[in-house]
């Protein structure tokens, strides 16, 4: 677990500073994101899911809704199910991944706490037990709204590519480098975003309208 002053103590004070800006910079941004999906996808407006924090203590993740209320496949039984996300992701909620603005509400998680602006992915809770020891080592930092395996492709990545990348990033964070290794991925993700934008790369697995399920690894050989 990364134990330098860096990592215990300032990058938390200038997450809250940073992200006290951004609310104030972004707050008209997220209104007008806000109403659009309130007139296009109608309520409810955020997205709420239970997500792993620090530890694998269990936080709850906001994002503005991309997808379409799921409705059912057949009849109303108990057999129905709903669309595939593939088919409930219209052009609009495109719109919202490839500008990254579905994120915006996860700075309120910086604020208090459950999240960092810089950090591994939250990823959902079922995943922990399927984590290799060296891959649960993502669970020793806050997760963060971008991090090292953001900047090296995202969601195009196989699992064991970007949790590796995530187990390095906690490495790193006891380097004295730290704070630049942070100030480069913070200037990295303003290109990445641009140029996710423009391409749409990153944004989802081949194949996935977002990203396949992660299963687990299939060997551990104690890292």
């Amino acid at each position: 677990m990364p134990e330098s002053f860096y990592a215990t103590g300032f990058k938390r004070m200038f997450d809250v500073a940073a992200a006290t800006v951004l609310v104030v910079l972004l707050l008209p941004a997220m209104a007008a994101v806000w109403l659009a999906v309130r007139l296009v996808l109608k309520s409810p407006v955020l997205f709420y899911d239970t997500r792993a924090g620090q530890g694998g203590r269990p936080f709850t993740i906001v994002k503005f809704r991309t997808m379409a209320c799921p409705p059912m496949l057949g009849d109303m039984s108990d057999h129905a199910q709903p669309l595939p996300d593939a088919q409930r992701l219209g052009a609009f909620g495109k719109l919202l991944r490839r500008t990254s603005l579905d994120e915006l509400p996860q700075l309120l998680s910086v604020l208090v706490g459950d999240m960092s602006l810089i950090g591994p992915r939250p990823l959902p809770l079922r995943y922990i037990p399927r984590y290799s020891r060296r891959q649960a080592t993502r669970l020793f930092v806050r997760p963060g709204l971008t991090g090292w395996a953001q900047i090296h492709g995202r969601n195009s990545l196989d699992w064991p590519q970007r949790l590796e990348l995530d187990a390095r990033y906690v490495e790193m964070l006891d380097r004295w480098y730290a704070p630049l290794v942070d100030l480069w991925i913070v200037l990295s993700t303003v290109f990445h975003v641009l140029w996710q934008a423009l391409t749409g790369q990153g944004i989802a697995a081949a194949g996935s309208a977002t990203m396949q399920e992660f299963l687990g690894s299939t060997t551990d050989n104690g890292q």
